[in-house]
C-alpha cells in the first residue's frame, strides 16, 4: 500500500517509520511535516525545519511540509485536507502516524483523513511504552529532548535519551512522553545513511496561556533545547 508518513522528527516517528521500512507491506512515499510558518519550526518540538530537511535527506525520503501561520485548528484542518487530498490523486491510500495510546488522538486522526478517503496506519499502537524505549534505545537510535514540560524540569532539556536518562524519569513521566511530558529530535539510527551533526545552545522557556472552559487562565511552561546543525 502507499503510505504518506506524518513525520515530527522525534523518537516515535522514527521507531514507526522504521517498522514500516523492514515490512514489505507498505510503499513509503514521503514524509509529511507541519511547521509553524512565522517561526520555520515544528509545533511543540521547537525544531527548525531545516534539521527536519537534514533527517529526510539522510534517510533518503521526500519531505513536504504543510504550514500553519495563526496555528488554530480550522487552519491546520483545512491546510492538511488539502495536502492530504493532493497526496490521495497520486495514489496514496494510507497515512502512517507514531502515536502508541492517546485514544482521542487516533479518533482524530482516523476522522480527519476519512474525510478524504484515506485510512491510517499506526504501527507502535497499544505497545508498551517502557518496552519500545528501551527497544527504540537498543537498535542504535539516538535522540535529543528538545522539548520539556515543568515536571521534568530546565535540565533535561538537550538531554540524550538513553537507558539512564529513561531510568531517571520522574515515576509519573511516560518513558515515551506520549502524554505530552517531552518531545525529542531523532539525529542518528538505523533508518540514517548518516548522522545529523548537531548541538545543544541550551535551553530556553516558553509559557503558554490558555482559557479553560469556565472562563479561567492556565498556564503551562515549557522548555526546549537550541538544537542547531553543526
Amino acid at each position: 500500500m502507499k503510505v504518506l508518513f506524518c513525520w515530527s522528527g522525534g523518537k516515535d516517528s522514527a521507531f514507526a517509520l522504521y517498522r514500516m521500512l523492514q515490512s514489505n507491506q507498505y510503499d513509503v512515499v514521503g514524509l509529511l511535516t507541519t511547521i509553524n510558518k512565522n517561526h520555520m519550526r515544528v509545533s511543540m518540538h521547537g525544531v527548525h525545519q531545516s534539521l527536519i530537511e537534514e533527517q529526510a535527506k539522510s534517510i533518503g525520503l521526500p519531505l513536504d511540509v504543510v504550514y500553519i501561520a495563526e496555528a488554530t485548528n480550522a487552519e491546520y484542518e483545512q491546510n492538511m485536507k488539502e495536502k492530504l487530498l493532493a497526496y490521495k490523486q497520486q495514489g496514496v491510500t494510507h497515512v502512517a502516524f507514531g502515536d502508541i495510546f492517546l485514544e482521542d488522538l487516533k479518533e482524530y486522526r482516523e476522522k480527519q483523513c476519512a474525510q478524504v478517503g484515506l485510512e491510517c496506519v499506526f504501527p507502535l499502537w497499544k505497545e508498551n511504552t517502557k518496552a519500545l524505549i528501551h527497544d527504540f534505545i537498543g537498535l542504535g537510535f539516538k535522540t535529543m529532548m528538545c522539548c520539556v514540560n515543568e515536571q521534568l524540569g530546565e535540565q533535561f532539556a538537550g538531554k540524550i535519551l538513553n537507558d539512564e536518562v529513561v531510568k531517571a524519569l520522574p515515576s509519573n513521566i511516560d518513558p515515551c512522553g506520549e502524554n505530552g511530558e517531552f518531545h525529542t529530535f531523532v539525529f542518528d539510527g538505523p533508518i540514517f545513511k548518516y548522522p545529523i551533526l548537531v548541538k545543544n545552545n541550551g535551553a530556553l522557556e516558553k509559557v503558554y496561556e490558555w482559557k479553560n472552559e469556565v472562563g479561567n487562565t492556565e498556564k503551562s511552561t515549557f522548555f526546549f533545547a537550541d538544537i542547531v546543525s553543526c
